[in-house]
């Protein structure tokens, strides 16, 4: 089985103590077994947007992905971050929707542009609240949210509800966690990414959703 896990820095391992310990790699590893060979690929850097990870899925995805059997998309939390930092510095209200129309486009475009190109089974993964102390992190984390569990059911593709196994639990599950505050960016650290429990956590919840199919 081949896995591919497209995504950005929380995909990347970006804060992770080594990247065996990034969550593809651990979820790899778990699904390794005598009667099972997996191999992964990551499709991810730090920083990307959906307009970066649907460049490179388009120019330099299609030899990955046509091999592949299983891939997981987790993407949009940079968008929405670039969104709250300029609302945060410019004092003006968040350009959230118009960072979700942007992002609408681009997981459809990037679905669509697997679909075209391979018969793997796709999950797209919910995006866990880094702030919950914000009110603007919650509201715009589930609209993202929203959008993509819309878009996954509109192209019979699954949903991974990652951010519920964060919910609650973000204190020890994130690297640098402070107060659970957009403001917590500021300071120059982005306390938003997993740790490696963080990336454990997915791993375990992430493996059986792409255990095949009998």
């Amino acid at each position: 089985m081949i896995y591919t896990a497209l995504g950005d820095s929380i995909t990347f391992g970006e804060n992770a103590s080594s990247f065996a310990n990034a969550y593809p790699q651990l979820t790899v590893s778990s699904l390794n077994s005598s009667s099972r060979r997996v191999t992964g690929y990551v499709m991810a850097r730090p920083g990307w947007t959906s307009d970066d990870l649907l460049d490179s899925v388009i120019w330099r995805g299609a030899p990955v992905l046509r091999d592949s059997d299983v891939v997981t998309i987790w993407i949009g939390g940079v968008d929405l971050a670039n969104a709250a930092l300029i609302s945060l510095k410019t004092q003006q209200p968040s350009a959230a929707k118009q960072i979700a129309a942007n992002y609408k486009r681009n997981l459809s475009a990037i679905l669509n542009q697997i679909k075209k190109g391979c018969h793997a089974r796709i999950f797209c993964c919910t995006q866990y609240n880094p702030f919950p102390n914000s009110p603007l992190a919650a509201e715009s984390v589930g609209l993202l949210n929203r959008l993509t569990t819309e878009l996954a059911q509109s192209y019979s593709t699954s949903i991974v509800p990652v951010h519920t196994w964060f919910e609650g639990k973000q204190a020890n599950l994130i690297y640098g966690y402070k107060n659970g505050k957009i403001e917590d960016a500021l300071s120059g650290s982005l306390p938003i990414h997993p740790n490696d429990r963080g990336h454990h956590v997915i791993a375990a919840g992430l493996a059986p959703y792409l255990i095949p199919r009998k």
